[in-house]
């Protein structure tokens, strides 16, 4: 099913909040992107800043429980049986974008089966594919592999990986040191 994206511009910096409106700035790069608890979200939104993209934000139409057990076990029950959850919406016209930057959770040392859903929803075709990934220590895991498999048409650069919560002690940490040296 096609609806309106959740698509937001930083390209002014401007604070983000969920529009069901597509604002186009013209840009030839997207950022889409999937969090459970707010990780990969912060990076998303940093890229989007630096590269002038828009936002995408992807979501499941029934969302993945709070719990990170229950998650974890729920999406291994969904790989298990080959099943893509149904996506609460997609990026309504791919075709204007170049680059895409894809962003996700490592659960189970792979990429949610949300991601697979959205990368069989989207043709990224002849687009660049910039995986950035969040985890909670394992690195990668097989995504890079996942992501080949699913979108084998798109020209699949070197992830980005970082351990999670780790990008935002670094935001607290920063804002603390400038608040400091600013007394």
């Amino acid at each position: 099913m096609l609806a309106t994206p959740a698509l937001l511009s930083f390209a002014d910096n401007s604070v983000a909040t969920v529009s069901e409106e597509l604002v186009d700035v013209g840009s030839e790069t997207c950022v889409a992107y999937f969090t459970r608890t707010g990780n990969t979200a912060v990076i998303a939104r940093q890229i989007c800043r630096a590269v002038g993209a828009n936002l995408f934000e992807i979501r499941p139409t029934e969302p993945y429980p709070e719990d990170y057990e229950e998650t974890v076990a729920q999406s291994q029950r969904e790989r298990d049986a080959g099943f893509e959850p149904e996506l609460l919406e997609t990026v309504a016209d791919m075709s204007t974008y170049r680059t895409v930057y894809l962003g996700f959770p490592i659960w189970s040392q792979t990429a949610p089966p949300v991601i697979r859903s959205f990368l069989s929803a989207h043709d990224l075709s002849g687009k660049r594919l910039v995986p950035f990934v969040t985890h909670g220590g394992y690195g990668l895991g097989n995504s890079q592999s996942v992501l080949a498999e699913q979108a084998p048409d798109a020209l699949l650069k070197e992830s980005f990986s970082i351990e999670a919560d780790q990008e935002r002690r670094t935001l607290t940490q920063v804002t603390r040191w400038l608040a400091a040296s600013r007394r």
